[in-house]
């Protein structure tokens, strides 16, 4: 081996030794994905907040809920006299919470009996929307920061700034007759109702609209912890229902076989109606007849390719540039069917476009936040490219 090869072998050990190091040296890069998980400890997490319910309900007990609120407060429900065997506070903090129509209807059932529920959160089921008697409005175009306070002056020392992961939704609509408004923000010159109480039954529903206050990282900044404490002073000191983002197991609550995946007995017999009809297809596939030769249609090699693509993206996880191509698609047939721009997506567009497809405007209305919310969110994960699909294909086939 001669010389000069030595010392281009020895450079290269040396830049590789380097590399190493540098990369081992570097501190890993902040996760800001609002996670909003009690068990995750980045920015947008809420450990702190978590961990700190003793401390803020020390009379309570804290209760984690790891299955929907369907299959959670239903089990401890009393059918023959109409009661429930648990009572306490429902506690939900998720910007987009995947509560569906039946654990929707649970909740409604689990506050008229004299019990609360306190939902941080930017969306609201439609059912909780319609019975609640409230809606809400979201402002596409927003920079800056914004400030959170109370009606109650008793908090008016609580009040906070807040500049990272906002969002600029607010209540356009409530009941006055019935609903307190306990909460404003304020975007520059404009004030807001962010968070309300609205009675239901014996009991009460508190809606707030931040989720982003109740964060580690607004938690851990300044005095911030303080407009949290005073956002959640409102609950009783009755048992905390929390509502985990880890779930034991799937969510049954729109099922139509929830009641019988639930039952045991029903469920394996369920299984075994299915081993038993697919043994009867197995053995039941001789043919019964000479073999007919089979002529194969040509195939559309265009749509092999687009599922191929397709898979390719999904396969990789590469969830955010499938979603930018479905949105990017989607605009495109706006564009080439209804003949509407689409620049710019506000309320005049969506009023445009139920006119001209005839859809429902509401459901309009709620697809373009959908696509405004995935087009500003750093990350996308599977639910958000499944929800945007659902919402797609129901525009298209509706």
């Amino acid at each position: 081996m001669s010389k000069t090869l030595r010392i281009y072998i020895g450079l290269l050990i040396l830049l590789f030794i380097g590399i190493i190091a540098i990369e081992f040296s570097t501190p890993p890069p902040v996760n800001w994905q609002k996670t909003f998980n009690e068990t995750h400890k980045t920015p947008h997490g809420t450990y702190v907040f978590f961990e700190e319910l003793p401390n803020l309900f020390p009379e309570s007990k804290i209760e984690e809920i790891k299955v929907t609120p369907y299959e959670y407060f239903d089990d401890y429900y009393v059918w023959e006299d109409s009661t429930y065997l648990v009572s306490g506070t429902y506690v939900i903090i998720d910007a987009y919470p995947n509560l569906d129509s039946s654990s929707a209807q649970e909740l409604l059932d689990f506050a008229s009996h004299g019990n609360d529920v306190f939902m941080s959160s930017s969306y609201f089921p439609n059912r909780l929307i319609d019975s609640l008697g409230f809606n809400t409005q979201n402002e596409y175009s927003f920079k800056g920061k914004a400030e959170f306070s109370f009606s109650n002056p008793v908090f008016k020392n609580d009040s906070i700034s807040v500049e990272k992961g906002l969002s600029n939704i607010y209540f356009s609509e409530i009941d006055t007759l019935r609903s307190t408004v306990l909460g404003y923000q304020k975007f520059k010159d404009s004030t807001y109702t962010n968070y309300i109480k609205v009675p239901w039954g014996n009991g009460n529903f508190y809606l707030h609209l931040q989720p982003i206050a109740f964060t580690n990282y607004h938690l851990l900044k300044k005095d911030n912890q303080k407009y949290a404490a005073s956002v959640i002073s409102y609950l009783g000191d009755d048992t905390i229902y929390f509502d985990s983002r880890n779930k034991s197991r799937k969510n049954l609550g729109n099922s139509p076989m929830r009641f019988i995946l639930s039952q045991p007995p029903l469920r394996w017999a369920w299984y075994l109606a299915l081993i038993t009809t697919l043994l009867f297809m197995i053995f039941n596939a001789k043919r019964r007849q000479r073999i007919v030769n089979i002529r194969e249609p040509l195939k559309n090699t265009t749509v092999d390719f687009t599922k191929t693509i397709g898979n390719l993206y999904y396969e990789t996880k590469d969830h955010d540039n499938l979603i930018e191509k479905k949105i990017t698609y989607f605009l495109e047939y706006i564009r080439r069917v209804y003949y509407l721009d689409t620049q710019i997506l506000d309320e005049k567009f969506v009023k445009n476009l139920s006119l001209k497809s005839g859809k429902n405007q509401d459901d309009i209305k709620e697809l373009i936040n959908l696509i405004a919310f995935l087009k500003a969110k750093s990350f996308c994960n599977e639910a958000d490219l499944l929800r945007l699909n659902n919402a797609i294909e129901d525009f298209y086939t509706t």
